[in-house]
């Protein structure tokens, strides 16, 4: 876990068989390397992910570290095959959001996110399952802001029920 910091519960996350296992409380795991001092603007953020039946996760990006709760900035990119959120993986976390499940649990995938300007491609094997645009104008909550601007990359544990492997994470920056 050198240059990663888990926020809440750090025992969701550990190491097993040199792949990342979360399970266990909600939970989030920040890149908080000095590759770009962890600020990330234009980038590309690849996973190979398998999930467990009825997990759910996310790789979160343009955000920062915070102690507890859900990530207050940036996005949610979903990791969830059979979980009872409909947002399946893929998901630009009700922004633009994927229906159809085209991996399966128990199976390995790539997880592949490209974000460039205002723009944000998330790719499930090589298939574009998002193409979106950020506008100009983007509706926030009071106590959340999902905004393209600038952060780094997190990890999700969302519950004590989820499983989830990731491995082979890896972020290129982009001029």
């Amino acid at each position: 876990f050198d240059g990663w910091k888990a926020s809440e519960n750090p025992s969701t996350f550990s190491i097993e068989d040199g792949k990342i296992k979360v399970a266990g409380p909600r939970a989030h795991l920040f890149y908080v390397g000095e590759v770009e001092d962890h600020d990330f603007e234009n980038f590309e953020f690849k996973a190979q992910v398998m999930t467990t039946p009825g997990s759910n996760s996310g790789m979160f990006i343009h955000t920062d570290y915070q102690e507890e709760g859900w990530p207050a900035k940036g996005y949610e990119v979903q990791v969830n095959n059979s979980h009872t959120d409909w947002r399946r993986t893929g998901s630009l976390y009700a922004v633009d959001d994927v229906r159809e499940v085209y991996v399966k649990d128990n199976e390995w995938y790539t997880e592949h996110i490209i974000v460039k300007g205002n723009h944000i491609t998330v790719k499930i094997n090589d298939k574009v399952v998002v193409d979106y645009t950020e506008p100009e104008e983007v509706q926030q909550d009071e106590s959340i802001t999902k905004k393209l601007s600038s952060g780094t990359v997190a990890l999700q544990g969302h519950d004590p029920k989820s499983v989830v492997y990731y491995k082979n994470v890896m972020i290129k920056p982009l001029d």
